[in-house]
Order: C-alpha cells, then sequence, then structure tokens
C-alpha cells in the first residue's frame, strides 16, 4: 500500500498561507463589476467596451484552470504557485496604472493568467496537506474564500470607487500579494509526486483545442445578448467552432499518451455527480449575485453602493455558517448536508421571486441570507465528496476542472440573467400591454389620475401626452419586475431538479490509519 505523504508545517498554517492568495484571486472576479461605469468614462470608452475588462479577464482565467495539473508537473507546484502571485501582483498595479482601455484590457489578462492557477493549486495543497478524515474542516476555510469573496466584491468595489479611485480596486492587491509570495515561499513544499519535470512535453494539439473551445465560448456568454445572440453571423460562427473544437478536444484527450487534462477522472461517479451539482451551483449563485444589485438600481432606485450593501448579509452568512459547517463535516451525512443546503438555496429563491415594487431592503436581505446559509452548506461537503474517491496524485488535476466547471457555470447563469431579463421584458409587456386599453376600467382610472396630477403643472395637451408616458413607463416596469421574478423563480426550480443527483454520491470509506513509523 502506497504511504501518503505529510508535510513539514501544520496544515492549519499552510492554509492559512494559500488562502490569502486565493481570496485575493476570487475578489477580483467580480470587485471590477460595479467600476464599470466610472472606468468606461475615465479611459473614455463605451460601457460595451468597458465589459472587455471583465470578459478579458475571466477567458484568460478559464484557459488556465484546466492545465494547472500539466503546469505544476513541469514547473514545479511550488515554483508555479509563486510564480502565479507575482504574476498577479505585477499585473494588478499594471491594471491601476493603466492609461487606456487596451493597456487594461492587456493587464486583466495577464492577471487572468496569473490568476487561473492560483485557485486549484490552493485547493490541491489544502486537500493534500490534511489527511482525509479532516478535508471537510479544510475546505470550509477554503469556502470563507471562494464563496464569500465574490459576494463581497462589488460591495468592496463600489465603496473605495465612491470614496478613492477605480484604479485602487487594483492596487490594494500589492501589499496582500507581497505576503501571500512570503508566506508560499515559507510554507508551501512539492510532494514526491510532484517534483518538477522540465522534459515533460506538453499537449500542443490539446492546449490550442482547449484554448479555442473556451475563448469562444466565454466571449459567446459574455457578448451573445448585445448581438441577439444568434441573430448574429459571428455568434453562428462562434457557436460552430466551440462546438467542434470541444468535440476535438474530448476526442484528443482520450487519445494521445500524454493529455494536458487527465478527464479519465471522470470515471469516477463521485466526481462527475460533484461537477454537475458545482456547475449548477455556479450558475444559482453568480446568477443571483447579478440579478439583486439590477433588481435594485434600475427599478427600486438605489445607489450603487447601497445595493452592494444589501448583498453583504449574505456574505457575512456565508462566512459564519461555514465555521458551523466545517466542525459538523465528519459528523453529520454530506448528503443530508447537501439536501439541507439545496432546499435552502431553492427556498431563497422562491422568497426572492416574491418580490414587488412596494418591498422594502429586508425582504431582499433575509433571503439573500437564506441564501448564504444555503451555500456554505453545499460548498464544504460538495467538495469533499467530489475528491473523496481520487488519490493525492489526481487533486491536482481535478482541482482545476473542479474551479473551471464553477466558473463556467457562473457565466452561463449571469449570460442566462442578462438574455432572459431583456426577452423576459419583452415577453412580459406583450401580454400586459392588451390591458392598455379604453373598455378596461382600471386603465381609464390610472390615466385619468394620472391627467390630473400633471395637469396642475402643465396644458392639457402637455398632460395627458405625459400621462400616456407615465402609464406606458408604468407597465414597462412591471414587465421588467416580472422578468426578475421568473429567474428567480427558474433559479429555485433549478435547486429543486439537482437536489436527486445527491443521493448518487458513493460513501467512501476513510483508509484505516498506517502503524507508527509508517510515513
Amino acid at each position: 500500500m502506497q504511504q501518503e505523504w505529510h508535510p513539514r508545517h501544520s496544515p492549519w498554517l499552510i492554509a492559512v498561507g494559500v488562502m490569502l492568495a486565493t481570496f485575493m484571486e476570487v475578489l477580483d472576479t467580480s470587485i471590477a463589476n460595479i467600476a464599470l461605469p466610472h472606468i468606461a468614462g475615465s479611459l473614455s470608452a463605451t460601457p460595451e467596451e468597458a465589459t472587455w475588462v471583465l470578459t478579458s479577464y475571466l477567458v484568460a482565467n478559464a484557459i488556465v484552470l484546466p492545465t494547472t495539473g500539466w503546469l505544476a508537473n513541469h514547473f514545479g507546484r511550488k515554483r508555479l504557485f509563486i510564480a502565479c502571485i507575482v504574476m498577479f501582483t505585477v499585473a494588478s498595479a499594471l491594471c491601476g496604472l493603466a492609461w487606456s482601455l487596451p493597456t487594461l484590457i492587456g493587464a486583466r489578462i495577464l492577471q487572468g493568467i496569473g490568476g487561473g492557477a492560483m485557485v486549484p493549486i490552493a485547493q490541491s495543497v489544502m486537500l493534500e496537506s490534511f489527511p482525509p478524515a479532516k478535508r471537510g474542516a479544510a475546505m470550509a476555510l477554503f469556502a470563507m474564500g471562494v464563496v464569500v469573496a465574490p459576494i463581497l466584491g462589488p460591495t468592496l468595489g463600489g465603496w473605495i470607487t465612491d470614496n478613492y479611485s477605480w484604479h485602487w480596486i487594483f492596487f490594494i492587491n500589492l501589499p496582500v500579494g507581497v505576503i501571500a509570495v512570503l508566506m508560499a515561499e515559507w510554507l508551501v513544499e512539492d510532494p514526491p509526486y510532484i517534483q518538477r519535470n522540465a522534459k515533460a512535453t506538453i499537449d500542443y494539439i490539446g492546449f490550442a483545442l482547449l484554448t479555442v473551445w473556451l475563448a469562444t465560448l466565454q466571449v459567446l456568454l459574455d457578448k451573445g445578448q448585445e448581438a441577439d445572440w444568434f441573430g448574429a453571423e459571428w455568434v453562428r460562427w462562434f457557436t460552430a467552432i466551440s462546438l467542434l473544437s470541444f468535440a476535438g478536444f474530448i476526442y484528443w484527450e482520450f487519445k494521445t499518451q500524454h493529455p494536458l487534462v487527465d478527464l479519465r477522472v471522470f470515471q469516477y461517479r463521485n466526481f462527475t455527480v460533484g461537477l454537475i451539482l458545482m456547475t449548477t451551483l455556479g450558475a444559482i449563485l453568480y446568477g443571483t449575485t447579478a440579478q439583486i444589485p439590477l433588481f435594485l438600481q434600475t427599478l427600486m432606485g438605489y445607489p450603487a453602493l447601497q445595493s452592494g450593501y444589501a448583498l453583504s448579509p449574505r456574505g457575512i452568512a456565508a462566512f459564519f455558517t461555514t465555521i458551523v459547517v466545517g466542525r459538523l463535516v465528519g459528523k453529520i451525512s454530506g448528503k443530508w448536508m447537501l439536501l439541507c443546503g439545496f432546499t435552502l438555496l431553492a427556498v431563497s429563491s422562491f422568497m426572492l421571486a416574491g418580490v414587488n415594487l412596494q418591498v422594502g431592503r429586508i425582504n431582499v436581505i433575509w433571503p439573500s441570507v437564506v441564501n448564504g446559509i444555503a451555500i456554505s452548506f453545499i460548498f464544504v461537503p460538495l467538495t469533499a465528496m467530489t475528491m473523496s474517491q481520487l488519490g493525492q496524485r489526481q487533486i491536482g488535476n481535478a482541482s482545476g476542472l473542479f474551479n473551471l466547471m464553477r466558473n463556467l457555470g457562473g457565466s452561463i447563469g449571469i449570460a442566462f440573467v442578462t438574455t432572459m431579463l431583456a426577452r423576459g421584458a419583452q415577453k412580459h409587456q406583450a401580454l400586459m400591454v392588451g390591458h392598455l386599453a379604453p373598455d378596461n376600467p382600471a386603465y381609464r382610472q390610472q390615466l385619468a389620475g394620472a391627467k390630473q396630477l400633471f395637469a396642475r403643472h402643465a396644458d392639457p395637451a402637455t398632460a395627458t401626452h405625459q400621462a400616456y408616458a407615465a402609464v406606458q413607463g408604468l407597465l414597462d416596469q412591471q414587465a421588467h419586475l416580472w422578468a426578475f421574478v421568473d429567474n428567480f423563480f427558474i433559479f429555485g426550480v433549478l435547486a429543486v431538479a439537482v437536489a436527486p443527483l445527491i443521493f448518487l454520491f458513493k460513501r467512501v470509506v476513510p483508509p484505516a490509519k498506517l502503524p507508527p513509523g509508517g510515513h
């Protein structure tokens, strides 16, 4: 029986060290979102052009994520981890110093490349440093960075942008990056099975197919709605290229002797089921995070920072619940914790589906708190159960795929929200416009009240015109409200629909402990 490797330092100290870098990287996936209008105005760009600040980062990040296992074997994991932190930190400085949009996009690409490998390496280090029985507690700490950071990102980004400048959302990474490098140099080490192998040949064909697939897919998800999806010729071309490169990548990785990404981990049922659930969680988490601020700003009239504050309780709830969940792992069946989490996730979505234009902030805060509790109950046991059938040697490769699917799920969720809000508003407007008929008493009463109100400040003709515009605006507002309600309801149904997959997880019995002196 092969003996397990154990690190020289305390696993908890290692966890704190690698989580510093992880929190910094995950925070940057969302902190720039709320500052986009400021960035666009400062760099003389349109809002649509400014979104490439987000897209460029996500594309670079997605391409690097699944290649992390190969990169760690080729360069050495410790060396790669430190190099990634350095690249990310330097790129953050370049982002803050950017003088034009192309400069900022180029720096964000470098930032995405550096950040892509940081999260899966950190997850691998933590999973391998802790014995199997304590991996759930380790993932509780990991969840604090991966789950809480994207929730706090918009609030922190809004506060920094309003009080200082958008440049500082990137400059704050500099001291954190320096400390993270020093801690990684001190704590992280390469296990015997991940010793550097500089002679390992790279799978160039696999890398090319992976790059084309993920780049075209990410651009489609981010820009598809702006282009009216398949109404645009480039969308049809990108879709075909993405599908063909994806099929080619799968075929080649199973065929080649030394694949860039070892897809054979999908033979383990727990890993495959876990990836489906994680993709779904990513879609609901990021979709909800994108949708709540939009609802508060566009329909309720909240300033950007105040809408960010409304999401903060979700991050606080997730933080404290994660501490509790970490203590429960191993004492309560992971399946029941997951079932509880997905049930609460559905409940929070259905609560949000009950919003209207008269709700107060508390009606958004409470569902958000329930959502934060649900995410903690899902993420921690899900990560541990997904990796439960894998050996130490397989965790690095599997972590890259696991984090890739979380990010892709998030991109799908955001694309779904933006598309369905636009299409849903049009659908509901078409359904409700029939009620604006002269024979409808409610319509006549609303129109008469509006005319009377505007007649106090304008002549009858102007007041009539303003009254019609006000009623049309109310119709448009109600149509958008129903689009938000539909999306929240769909997220609730999705959480319920995937819950039965939880019972497909196989129970894995931890290996017997080695006798004293066995390692």
